[in-house]
């Protein structure tokens, strides 16, 4: 289990300023010696912390910009650049309609016929890579469900849209397993369109069950830590004895440590040295300014993080006690 050094930078995106903060030296000590913390509640980002969103995105994307690039000869770098700035006023790179806003696609339609239609099958490959490669990390269902069995509650707070959150939470079996979700709502569709007229399943396919759904109000992103607070007083737990488990030092751990909580970082969901990474960051919703902090190595820049796991997200069993009963 890697160690961090006694002392570290927290980096305020929202204020743009640096602030000195101590690292208890007596969490070094804990994990060379075998002691655990006390953990009352669980909270978990999910993107790359508990699945590998990068991944099956990369996949997903890729397919579909092999199917347009087939049916158009269209060349990708063109592509992509009338993709991002759609991403961004959506405020999503998983915006499922997409194509219905790619007006460089439009003389490709005939009479007729939409552009959803003229280019099914690029969708159909989309959601084929999709389903394939959507899988959690292993061992996080097992850890979920120990952590659960102590009576912990598990949250689960995403920046991510509410369908595909839903999604995978739904087909991943999770639905459940974690207690509360906090996501972003769901974008705005084009005028004319409805997710309900779209749908082609059952009304009992789409949702979750069990886990209870909170939207995330508008316009509030990590690192504030408005919800993580909102979640800490729900569950009435002492920060102390809140874990909490993210990838993004410059998203969760910040946040968390601006909480109070236990920060852990899940090093081994770090996807931005990927080599694949570059085509994310080509058609983003994210502001130029994030994508370069979130790649600075730069010290002072992002946070150290009191916890890392490294090899995978099991790990937490090795470091906190979680009990609430």
């Amino acid at each position: 289990m890697s160690t961090t050094t006694p002392r570290h930078e927290l980096f305020s995106e929202a204020a743009g300023v640096q602030s000195s903060l101590s690292v208890d030296d007596n969490k070094v000590l804990r994990m060379t010696t075998g002691s655990k913390t006390k953990a009352t509640l669980l909270v978990i980002d999910l993107d790359n912390t508990i699945w590998d969103w990068f991944d099956a995105w990369y996949k997903s994307f890729t397919a579909l910009l092999d199917g347009l690039e087939d049916a158009t000869r269209i060349p990708r770098g063109e592509l992509e650049k009338h993709i991002r700035p759609i991403h961004q006023a959506r405020s999503t790179s998983e915006y499922s309609w997409l194509i219905e806003e790619l007006d460089i696609l439009k003389p490709f339609v005939g009479a007729g016929s939409t552009l959803r239609e003229t280019f099914d099958d690029a969708i159909h490959r989309q959601n084929s890579a999709r389903k394939s490669s959507t899988r959690l990390y292993p061992k996080v269902l097992e850890t979920l469900l120990r952590v659960k069995e102590a009576g912990v509650p598990i949250v689960a707070y995403t920046e991510s849209i509410s369908y595909w959150t839903e999604w995978r939470i739904r087909v991943l079996g999770l639905d459940g397993v974690i207690d509360r979700l906090y996501s972003s709502p769901d974008h705005d569709e084009p005028a004319g369109i409805s997710p309900e007229t779209m749908r082609t399943l059952p009304q009992e396919n789409y949702g979750l069950k069990v886990t209870e759904h909170h939207h995330v109000p508008v316009g509030v992103v990590k690192p504030s830590q408005i919800v993580l607070g909102e979640i800490i007083e729900h569950y009435a737990s002492p920060a102390r004895e809140v874990v909490y488990v993210g990838d993004s030092l410059m998203k969760d751990i910040a946040m968390a440590q601006k909480a109070g909580v236990q920060d852990v970082y899940a090093q081994y969901g770090d996807s931005h040295k990927d080599q694949r990474y570059s085509q994310l960051q080509r058609v983003s919703h994210w502001p130029d300014i994030a994508v370069a902090t979130e790649q600075s190595n730069l010290p002072g820049v992002l946070p150290i993080p009191n916890y890392v796991l490294e090899e995978g997200f099991d790990q937490i069993l090795d470091l906190f006690e979680f009990n609430r009963r």
